[in-house]
């Protein structure tokens, strides 16, 4: 027996979603031309007025955003509606200085919190349930979307947020939490942390696991499955569209249905902006359809995947999306926190060092590692360890309060990274993410 959080609409035919949909982009774009300044001088660049958009098919004649046009317009340019009427931000962990800044209204919050619902209960969740979130809280998106949607499906909420690994095990324990919500790398550590306290798998009462925030790969899945003796589903949402929830797995754990009736995904050629045909591969594009204070039309989101219309045994209609393959700019995810070398070069800038670098991403027992290899130009050279020590650990420091995490920094000697081409290969991800 399938169980859906919206069953009318989870299940909708094709043409109700399209109907839907056509309703709901008429009245968004006319909504965000009209108190949108910074969207509506796009919209007269290209020549596109609200009155051209009839359905979703004329989505492809919009303008597209981008994380720099949200740089560019903070804290308030996209803002569609009166401040008066928001009741909540949240925001990304930023790159250089400025972050995404995105407002909520109470109908936002509702609406995302439904998404969120829907996830869980894709996750085979139920009022019976006690959920334990353990997502951060605050201006992360994660916590606060999947406590919001447990509260609507009626279960248990744990509000755990990150962190405080005993604590996490003893109300895992005693309070017999059935669905756990992380990113992947603290459910790995729990599974690890609950088995170097002698606990097997089956003395948990977890059924379920709500995973995303950061990639992960399939190998990584069936190892928390086995660790926790759970069924692990992924979940995917950016900040810019409200959170997670944006798309969530169902039981055949083979791609995520993507909310399609709050949000409208495209794929594109990322080089051209040219709207790709079904089943090509290619960068997600996403409108929101209903949203009412930060409404973004055609969002880039940088992660490269493929959609897919085939039939669904869990018997959901909506578009399915597979785990994103990378991304088409050079943002690393690292331990869930937006990582670009753009930042790195920064710091060592400004620190005194050339921007001759290398990054080396890894994953060690489910947890991502940062190295970082600095040459030194032969002036700087030295012999004496601690001096190159003392050295390390200040310029880790700097990187630390710019990245938001510390990466181990390793100055090395002068020309000692290989260059191919003139070009050092500045970032190397050894993390086995995709085929």
């Amino acid at each position: 027996m399938h169980h859906y959080y919206q069953p009318e609409i989870e299940t909708a035919s094709r043409e109700e979603i399209l109907a839907i949909q056509n309703e709901k982009i008429v009245k968004q774009v006319k909504h965000v031309y009209e108190n949108v300044p910074y969207y509506r001088d796009l919209m007269d660049k290209k020549g596109v007025k609200p009155e051209d958009v009839k359905s979703v098919d004329d989505i492809k004649k919009l303008p597209f955003l981008s994380k720099s046009d949200l740089r560019e317009a903070y804290p308030y340019g996209l803002l569609a509606t009166d401040l008066k009427n928001c009741v909540r931000i949240h925001s990304t962990s930023g790159t250089t200085g400025k972050r995404v800044v995105a407002f909520y209204t109470q109908a936002d919050v509702d609406l995302w919190e439904d998404c969120c619902a829907r996830a869980i209960v894709a996750a085979g969740g139920d009022k019976g349930d006690v959920v334990q979130v353990s997502y951060g809280y605050g201006l992360f998106t994660g916590g606060a979307g999947l406590h919001g949607g447990s509260h609507k499906v009626g279960c248990l909420t744990l509000p755990m947020s990150s962190g405080n690994t005993d604590r996490q095990i003893q109300f895992m324990m005693d309070l017999n939490a059935t669905i756990l919500c992380a990113t992947p790398s603290y459910a790995a550590y729990l599974g690890e942390s609950l088995a170097e306290r002698g606990y097997k798998p089956e003395d948990n009462k977890l059924k379920a696991g709500i995973f995303g925030a950061e990639p992960w790969t399939e190998e990584m899945r069936r190892s928390i499955e086995q660790s926790l003796g759970i069924k692990a589903y992924d979940i995917y949402g950016l900040t810019e569209t409200s959170g997670p929830g944006v798309a969530f797995e169902c039981c055949e754990q083979k791609g995520m249905h993507i909310n399609e009736d709050h949000f409208y995904a495209e794929i594109i050629d990322p080089d051209t902006g040219e709207v790709l045909p079904e089943g090509s591969k290619g960068e997600l594009v996403f409108t929101a359809l209903d949203k009412e204070a930060f409404p973004l039309l055609r969002y880039r989101t940088r992660d490269i995947c493929v959609l897919t219309r085939e039939k669904c045994s869990c018997g959901r209609t909506f578009v399915k999306m597979c785990k994103p393959m990378g991304r088409s700019d050079d943002m690393l995810i690292i331990r869930g926190v937006n990582v670009f070398p753009s930042q790195i070069e920064t710091v060592l800038l400004n620190e005194g060092y050339t921007p001759n670098y290398q990054i080396v991403v890894d994953r060690v027992n489910n947890s991502d590692t940062l190295d970082i290899y600095v040459e030194l130009e032969a002036s700087q050279f030295s012999d004496i360890v601690s001096v190159n020590q003392a050295r390390e650990k200040k310029l880790a420091g700097a990187m630390r309060t710019m990245l938001g995490i510390g990466p181990a920094i390793h100055l090395v000697a002068p020309k000692s990274i290989a260059r191919s081409e003139g070009k050092a290969v500045r970032v190397i991800d050894k993390r086995k993410l995709h085929d």
